[in-house]
C-alpha cells in the first residue's frame, strides 16, 4: 500500500514553557516572530515562523523535563553569518559551538544552534539572504 500523503514543510512545534510570556520576548524580539493569535483558555501564544508556527503552552506538570525538544530549526534569510552571531551577542544570546555547514529542508546551509531562555535549543539556518 502506498503511503497516502507527502510531507511538505515543518507546520509547527509546540514549546512546554515555564515562563511564557519570557519566551515570548525571546522568540518575537530576538528572533522576530510575530504572534498571530492566543487561546487564553489553554494559555497558547501561536507565532509565525514563515510558513510554520512555534506554538508556545504553559507547562502544566511539575517536574515535566525541560528542554522539552531536541531542537527547532528556523530557516532564516540574513546578509551572512557575522550578523547574525552580531545579533545574538548583542541580545546576550547563548550560542552552542562554532557557524557549521549542515543539511535540512533546503539543502545545505550554514547554521548555528543556540539556547532559548528555557533552554531549548534553536537552530538558525542561513537559506539565503535577506531579499530570499
Amino acid at each position: 500500500m502506498q503511503r497516502p500523503f507527502t510531507v511538505r514543510e515543518l507546520d509547527h512545534v509546540v514549546l512546554r514553557c515555564r515562563e511564557p510570556e519570557r519566551m515570548l520576548r525571546f522568540y518575537a524580539d530576538v528572533l522576530g516572530l510575530a504572534e498571530e493569535r492566543r487561546l487564553e483558555a489553554i494559555g497558547l501564544i501561536q507565532l509565525r515562523a514563515g510558513r510554520g508556527l512555534v506554538d508556545l503552552v504553559p507547562d502544566q506538570e511539575s517536574g515535566a523535563r525541560v528542554p522539552n525538544v531536541d531542537h527547532v530549526c528556523l530557516a532564516v534569510a540574513a546578509p551572512d553569518m557575522d550578523a547574525v552571531l552580531a545579533w545574538l551577542v548583542a541580545h546576550r544570546v547563548e550560542t552552542i559551538g562554532e557557524p557549521m555547514t549542515r543539511y535540512g529542508a533546503s539543502g545545505y546551509a550554514s547554521s548555528i544552534y543556540l539556547r532559548d531562555p528555557e533552554g531549548n535549543v534553536v537552530e538558525l539556518a542561513l537559506v539565503g539572504g535577506a531579499g530570499a
